[in-house]
C-alpha cells in the first residue's frame, strides 16, 4: 500500500495549492481527482466565465460608434467564442499537468507529486480507497488528508436543468449557438455576470430575474443601482421583486411565468434559461462517516481556526476551499490551502483573516470590492466617514471616453483613520484592490497615503481624489461637482 505525507482530494485551488506548498517543505503528495484537472474553477466557473466575459467586452467596445471610428463589418460566432474559451481552460489545466509532471516521484526525491484520476472516499482516519472509471480500487494510506473537492451549481426546487435549453454555469457551454432569448434566475454575481456577457455579444435578448428589488442585494443600495443600471443600458431587461411560479418546456420555446410582488403576473416565452441560485458543497459520498465526521445541513463542512475537521478530537484531516462557508472564491480557497500546509509542516505567519478578501465582479464595466460595505459597517456599528468620487472628473477615463463608474472609501472615525473598505467600478477597477487591501491589512489608516503620488494620466488618480477627500484637500471640490463628489459621515446614534 503507498503511503504518503499528504493526500489531497481535489486539484482545484485549494487543493492544488495545498499540494504545491507541502512539496515546499519536501514533503510527498497524493493528488486526488475525480474531474476536472483544476477544479470546476477552471473548465466550469471561473477561467471559462471570465474567458467569455473579456471576449464579450472587446466585442462590444468594436461594436462602439462614438469614438470616431466604426467597422464596417462584425459578426461572432458563438462555436469560435467557444473553442477560444476552452483553449484557454485547457491551457491553465495543462500547466498545473506540468508542473506535477515536473515534480513527479520519479524525477524529485525532495517533494514530489502524484497524480490519481479517481474518486477517493475515506475508509478510516489514515486511509482512503480510490475508485477508478474501470472498476478497479485502490487503498493509498497518508499522514495528513486535506478536503477540497470544491462545489456545484445549486440546483433549482422546481425543475432540473437539462443542458439542451435549461443550462447552469457547469453546462452554459453547451450551447451550440446564441440563443435568441434567454431568462436568467438569480441576480447575483453569476447571474449578473452571464447577462452581462450574453448582453454583450448583442445576439440575445436577456431577461434578468430578481427577486428582490436590487440586484447584487448584499452590497451597498449605491452599487447595486450602479449595476443595475448598467445591466439596464447594456440592453437587459430586470424583472425586480418577482418570483418564478413555474417554467412550461417545450420543443422549440419555455414558457416563463412571473409573480410579481405588486400582485401581477407576467408571462415571457424564451429560448433557454440559466440558472444562477448559487452554489453547494461537494461533500457527499466521501466516507466522513466513517471518521466519525458529518456536514452540516447546508454541506458545509464545521472546521476550527486551524482549517482541521471540527469536532472529532486531534485530527490530521483537513478541509479547504468552497466546502469550508467561508466565501466561494478562488483567493479564498489558495489561502486556506496554503495555510493548511504552513500548519502541517511549516511555521504560521500569521493567521487568516476574512474579513479582507478582495472580489472582482465582471459586469459593465467592472466592478471591484474589498473589507466592508457600508451595510456591515453599520451592522458592527462602528462609527465611519464614506467618500465618493466619480470617473466623470478622472482624466484617463475621459481620454478612454469611458467614464461610468466610481470610488468609494469607507474609513473609520474614531480618529484612527483605519481604511475599513473600497467599493470600484469602472475600467481597471481591479488595479485598486492591491494597494487599498494593503492599506486595510497593515491598519495604517490614512497616515501614510498621502506620500504616494499617482501617476498622470491614470485611473488610480480617482483613488487619490477619492483619498483626499478626508482632508477636505481633494482638487476638484464637492461644491462645484454635487453629483460626482460626495462626502458623508455616520454614528451609531445616528
Amino acid at each position: 500500500m503507498e503511503k504518503y505525507d499528504l493526500l489531497v482530494i481535489g486539484s482545484g485551488a485549494a487543493g492544488f495549492s495545498a499540494a504545491m506548498r507541502a512539496v515546499d517543505f519536501g514533503k510527498s503528495v497524493c493528488i486526488v481527482e475525480n474531474s476536472e484537472i483544476g477544479g470546476a474553477g477552471i473548465m466550469k466557473g471561473a477561467l471559462t466565465s471570465k474567458t467569455l466575459w473579456e471576449l464579450s467586452a472587446d466585442y462590444s467596445v468594436a461594436g462602439r460608434t462614438d469614438r470616431g471610428y466604426r467597422a464596417s463589418t462584425i459578426s461572432v460566432d458563438f462555436q469560435k467564442v467557444k473553442d477560444t474559451v476552452i483553449l484557454a481552460a485547457k491551457e491553465k489545466q495543462y500547466q498545473i499537468l506540468s508542473q506535477i509532471e515536473t515534480f513527479s516521484k520519479e524525477k524529485n526525491i525532495h517533494g514530489n507529486l502524484c497524480l490519481k484520476r479517481g474518486k477517493a472516499k475515506f475508509i478510516n482516519r489514515t486511509c482512503v480507497q480510490i475508485s477508478y472509471d474501470d472498476g478497479q480500487t485502490e487503498q493509498v494510506e497518508a499522514e495528513y488528508f486535506v478536503i477540497a473537492t470544491g462545489s456545484r451549481p445549486r440546483p433549482h426546487p422546481d425543475f432540473k436543468t437539462d443542458g439542451i435549453r435549461i443550462f447552469d454555469s457547469d453546462t452554459i457551454l453547451n450551447l451550440q449557438k446564441f440563443p435568441k432569448s434567454m431568462v436568467i434566475i438569480g441576480s447575483g454575481i453569476i447571474g449578473c455576470e452571464f447577462a452581462t456577457v450574453f448582453s454583450n455579444f448583442q445576439q440575445t435578448e436577456v431577461h434578468l430575474l430578481d427577486r428582490s428589488n436590487r440586484v447584487i442585494p448584499y452590497e451597498d443600495d449605491d452599487l447595486s443601482q450602479f449595476v443595475s443600471d448598467s445591466l439596464e443600458k447594456n440592453g437587459v431587461k430586470i424583472h425586480h421583486e418577482a418570483s418564478l411560479r413555474t417554467l412550461r418546456k417545450f420543443d422549440d420555446r419555455l414558457e416563463v411565468v412571473l409573480d410579481y410582488e405588486g400582485g401581477y403576473s407576467r408571462v415571457i416565452e424564451v429560448e433557454t434559461a440559466l440558472v444562477a441560485i448559487g452554489r453547494m458543497p461537494n461533500t457527499e459520498d466521501l466516507g466522513l462517516e466513517t471518521i466519525g465526521f458529518s456536514p452540516d445541513k447546508r454541506g458545509v463542512l464545521g472546521m476550527n481556526d486551524f482549517c482541521e475537521l471540527d469536532g472529532i478530537g486531534k485530527c490530521n484531516i483537513y478541509a479547504a476551499g468552497d466546502i469550508t462557508g467561508h466565501g466561494q472564491l478562488y483567493n479564498i480557497a489558495q489561502l486556506q490551502g496554503r495555510y493548511i500546509a504552513e500548519t502541517i509542516f511549516g511555521e504560521v505567519k500569521f493567521p487568516i483573516s476574512y474579513e479582507n478578501m478582495s472580489t472582482l465582479m465582471f459586469f459593465k464595466p467592472e466592478v471591484a470590492a474589498v473589507g466592508f460595505n457600508e451595510k456591515q459597517i453599520q451592522h458592527r456599528k462602528i462609527p465611519y466617514r464614506v467618500a465618493y468620487y466619480s470617473n466623470e472628473l478622472v482624466a484617463r477615463n475621459i481620454a478612454m471616453r469611458n467614464t461610468r463608474g466610481f470610488v468609494k472609501i469607507m474609513v473609520s472615525a474614531d480618529g484612527k483613520n483605519r481604511i475599513l473598505g473600497m467599493r470600484a467600478a469602472g475600467p481597471q477597477a481591479s488595479a485598486f484592490i492591491v494597494s487599498v487591501a494593503h492599506l486595510i491589512n497593515e491598519d495604517d489608516g490614512l497616515n501614510q497615503v498621502y506620500k504616494t503620488v499617482h501617476p498622470h494620466p491614470g485611473v488610480s488618480e480617482g483613488l487619490e481624489e477619492c483619498l483626499r477627500l478626508f482632508e477636505h484637500s481633494s482638487v476638484f471640490k464637492p461644491k462645484a461637482f454635487p453629483e460626482f463628489i460626495k462626502y458623508n459621515e455616520w454614528y451609531p446614534n445616528d
